[in-house]
């Protein structure tokens, strides 16, 4: 029996070679390095530092301030996930019938999602500015409030003002997404279903529902990896404020790594922000499995 020789194909892993390289710097590199500092006394200032084991995990998870901002980063992820999809949802239900216009309307929808979040928060930073905003003073012109409301600095207002940003800019990425899980179901389906008298919400529930949900599914995870790990738009309307109420762990993370700077610690609240997204993703994923397989 004559044995061939397999040749090793350079050209691929040629061309495959830069994307592995960015992916390492860009993500393999800072994963260990964190993991790595968090177990160590690393300084920002300091050059030296010493190997100190899970001493950090210890400081971090005996520090009362990291829960309050974890319960605050859940609450946050929740309010802005469930207002996301009802939104997104709704819009691509409602565009899906839409028969002279589609495209204006999806357009439109989608302009939130088209701006950079620097660009989101200082324009509503503006809006919302509890002297010379926008909003506040309508409010009072209107007759709706008797003073300027502060939306960004009273604690009562301020987390639920964020959430609303984040829904408002969020939803339209929902709403592309499932519009585009509606259009690609069998308009036949329907039809049969209509004949057999069926009712809208039953065409919703039996069609429509099992068509997108691994869609939505897949929206569920990548949104609340996203809104947990958003930094960008707390940081730059409040800064974690008033009196650390809106102060989720990214936030805390940085101002543990940039205000105190102990990067050793900091690591440490990263590594376990990581490895909690990790078992989120891991529940998530084996629900779409199942899913997947009720399907087949």
């Amino acid at each position: 029996m004559v044995k061939r020789k397999v040749k090793f194909d350079y050209a691929r892993w040629i061309f495959v070679l830069p994307a592995l390289l960015i992916v390492g710097v860009l993500l393999v590199y800072p994963i260990f390095s964190s993991l790595y500092y968090s177990m160590t006394t690393k300084h920002l200032i300091k050059a030296s530092y010493d190997f100190i084991g899970l001493a950090n995990y210890k400081e971090v998870l005996n520090d009362p301030n990291f829960f309050k901002a974890f319960l605050t980063s859940l609450v946050w992820t929740a309010g802005s996930l469930a207002g996301q999809l009802f939104i997104g949802f709704t819009a691509a239900l409602a565009i899906n019938r839409v028969k002279v216009g589609k495209g204006i309307y999806r357009t439109l929808m989608i302009i939130p999602w088209a701006f950079p979040s620097i660009v989101i928060a200082l324009s509503w930073k503006w809006i919302l500015n509890g002297v010379s905003g926008f909003l506040p003073n309508i409010l009072v012109q209107l007759g709706i409030c008797n003073e300027l409301p502060q939306f960004l600095s009273d604690s009562s207002l301020v987390f639920l003002t964020l959430i609303l940003i984040n829904v408002w800019f969020g939803a339209p990425m929902i709403m592309v997404n499932v519009l585009s899980a509606l259009q690609t179901i069998p308009q036949d389906q329907y039809e049969a279903a209509q004949i057999d008298g069926a009712s809208k919400a039953q065409q919703f529930r039996h069609i429509t529902v099992p068509h997108i949900k691994i869609v939505v599914g897949l929206l569920v995870v990548l949104r609340t990896i996203w809104v947990f790990n958003n930094f960008d738009i707390i940081y730059l309307l409040t800064g974690g404020g008033p009196a650390n109420a809106t102060t989720t762990v990214p936030i805390y993370a940085y101002n543990m790594g940039w205000g105190t700077k102990l990067l050793g610690r900091s690591s440490a609240v990263t590594v376990l922000l990581l490895a909690f997204l990790m078992l989120v993703c891991v529940i998530y994923f084996t629900i779409i499995g199942k899913w997947e397989k009720e399907d087949k």
